[in-house]
């Protein structure tokens, strides 16, 4: 059977995505974790020299202007990181996705270049997060606060990062069991938010006093 953007979301609205062995294997596998990492939007953490260069806007955030590059961008070979579950049929099947207004990227850009963001899958008021890259320090780190922003002002309840990473819980994410997930993705995809591309100056400033 043939993967389908159809068929993807209605994998993620139930709780399973997919990932390829290697950039360069054709299979898909289907992933289902017992345990599920999550960034509660209400207890997202930013770290004090993080809050000091959001303040200083060093860099230019945009969503939905570079998605094609964003995702070939995670899905490039770096030091750390050697070979990705991202083959080219998720790559097509995830610019599917954003044609079609089911997914989105945030990217940082620096002196008009792309140094770093992410992306990921919308449905209802959930959003799963897929990947992030970062080519300048904090760049990455930069998107996911402006992720973040944008989700809690549009009604998101739900920020998806499947598993967790040392680099996540610093941030806040948590793990919760299978089907504790599954309960708030039951009531998230079913719940209306809209995805806001652009935000005030003053949101920025209001954010960071509303985290931790």
């Amino acid at each position: 059977m043939q993967l389908t953007p159809d068929l993807l979301l209605r994998a993620y609205a139930i709780g399973i995505f997919p990932m390829a062995e290697g950039r360069n294997h054709a299979d898909l596998h289907w992933i289902d974790p017992e345990t599920r990492g999550i960034l509660p939007l209400d207890r997202f953490h930013v770290p004090r020299k993080l809050r000091r260069r959001l303040r200083r806007d060093d860099f230019d955030v945009r969503c939905d202007t570079a998605f094609p590059e964003i995702i070939r961008a995670c899905a490039e070979a770096t030091a750390d990181r050697p070979d990705t579950w991202i083959n080219p049929t998720i790559e097509r099947l995830f610019v599917e996705l954003f044609e079609s207004g089911f997914a989105h990227s945030v990217e940082t850009w620096y002196d008009g270049r792309l140094v770093g963001g992410l992306y990921g899958v919308s449905l209802g008021a959930a959003f799963f997060g897929e990947s992030m890259f970062s080519r300048e320090d904090d760049a990455s780190k930069i998107a996911l606060c402006h992720l973040v922003l944008r989700l809690r002002k549009g009604g998101f309840q739900l920020l998806d990062t499947q598993f967790v990473t040392p680099h996540l819980s610093r941030f806040g994410v948590v793990e919760i069991p299978r089907r504790q997930y599954r309960g708030l993705l039951a009531r998230a995809v079913t719940t209306k938010a809209e995805f806001p591309s652009a935000i005030e100056r003053d949101d920025t400033e209001r954010f960071l006093l509303r985290t931790v």
